[in-house]
């Protein structure tokens, strides 16, 4: 038995409410069970309670045990002094408040539906399982699940708003800024991700806006801010963007970041920092007005013509400057645009409108269904419990419900859990 269970149980009232009464044989009506407090302190605040015909305003404390009051020294912490009813799953001693009465007690399992706690202990009797409810989880209502994946992609979109708050309130709500850092990071990935955005705020975002019109100043700056004119190499082309950095890094007072940063070992080509950065030179150079172009946008193929763009003709035969390879296109895919709409465009268009308080749920979701899902581990263990992912919402919010609720057991806050419970 865990408390939180039983705090699951005092909140939405999963027990007989008829004739309930204290250890003491005192009436006991819910007229509110509290708000749940989630910090330190009473486990629900301003409960309205009806204790004999009396009403009661104050706080309820829970716990498995009623001696766990004086274990956790509640008589010595004035938090506790406006609790109105302490609900236990075991009662097995009288606890006394200051003016040496004792505290209204419930002993909640005289008063639970034997079913409910029978759910509950084989919800969680698995000790060793990918997900608890694995074995259960095909019988929960399609509908029902699909509402939820709904809710959970809501609240991945609300996690990932969590660092875009913090970026545009360190660039004083700068939303190309913005934008160029978070396509900065993703485009680095999961490897490189962290140093593309270290490389991305390494620079006031206004110089990149002063040279972005010319493609040879955008690359210089963005490959000397990585740090790799810090080697000598015998290239045309690497040399004479060198000798521009040194003109812009000297114009603008600016210090690059080592190059030891970039992971290229065990890494596809076409993944290199280089080409990435490149990309990233050709797209913001093609479009002036990146940000407002995003906002604007709403069908998935505009976004992918706005991605279309050309690396300059050096890339186009090289993978790094050192070394030439055959001749490529190294155009932005549509499997990694999808990605940047997933992890950056969306994200953002969506603190953006939520901030405007112009945001349409429907259309977010009308937006990322149009996407394919993802391809992991997690989508394949969910596709073997016959939970299918149709579409990038799914993914997503299936990602979520496993990193988030079901890897920390919070099945209690998963409304699949809570489904299983009711069986």
């Amino acid at each position: 038995m865990k408390e939180e269970f039983l705090h699951f149980l005092w909140k939405y009232k999963l027990f007989s409410t008829t004739n309930l009464k204290s250890i003491a044989n005192e009436t006991i009506k819910i007229i509110k069970s509290g708000l749940h407090n989630q910090n330190t302190g009473p486990d629900f605040l301003t409960a309205h309670l009806n204790i004999n015909n009396q009403l009661w305003i104050g706080n309820v404390e829970i716990h498995i045990n009623s001696s766990d009051w004086y274990l956790h020294k509640h008589e010595e912490d004035k938090n506790y002094e406006a609790i109105i009813l302490h609900v236990v799953w075991q009662h097995d001693t009288v606890i006394f408040m200051k003016n040496n009465q004792p505290l209204p007690t419930l002993q909640l399992k005289d008063f639970i539906d034997v079913t409910l706690l029978e759910n509950y202990q084989k919800l969680f009797s698995k000790k060793s399982s990918w997900i608890l409810c694995e074995n259960q989880i095909n019988s929960v209502d399609t509908i029902l699940i699909n509402n939820w994946l709904e809710k959970l992609y809501l609240q991945r979109l609300e996690r990932k708003s969590v660092f875009i708050k913090e970026l545009l309130s360190n660039s004083n709500n700068n939303y190309e800024t913005v934008l160029f850092q978070l396509l900065a990071k993703n485009f680095g990935l999961k490897i490189n991700g962290d140093s593309f955005l270290r490389l991305s705020q390494s620079f006031d975002f206004s110089v990149l806006r002063k040279t972005r019109f010319n493609e040879l100043q955008l690359s210089a700056l963005l490959f000397g801010q990585a740090g790799f004119f810090e080697e000598e190499i015998e290239n045309e082309y690497f040399i004479q963007l060198k000798n521009e950095y040194d003109f812009i890094s000297h114009k603008h007072n600016l210090t690059p970041i080592s190059n030891n940063l970039f992971q290229f070992f065990r890494m596809r080509p076409t993944n290199f920092p280089t080409i990435r950065i490149a990309q990233l030179v050709a797209l913001f150079h093609k479009h002036q007005n990146l940000f407002s172009q995003l906002i604007e946008t709403k069908k998935i193929a505009d976004f992918y013509k706005l991605f279309s763009v050309e690396v300059n003709y050096f890339w186009k035969t090289h993978y790094t400057f050192e070394t030439e390879s055959k001749k490529s296109s190294k155009k932005i895919t549509k499997s990694f645009i999808d990605l940047l709409l997933i992890n950056t465009i969306i994200p953002l268009k969506y603190v953006y409108e939520k901030n405007r308080g112009e945001v349409n749920e429907a259309d977010f979701f009308e937006l990322i269904q149009q996407l394919k899902s993802e391809k992991n581990t997690i989508i394949s263990k969910f596709l073997d419990l016959k939970i299918k992912s149709e579409n990038a919402l799914k993914s997503q919010a299936l990602l979520e419900l496993k990193n988030n609720y079901c890897t920390e057991k919070c099945c209690l806050q998963c409304d699949i859990g809570k489904n299983l419970l009711h069986k």
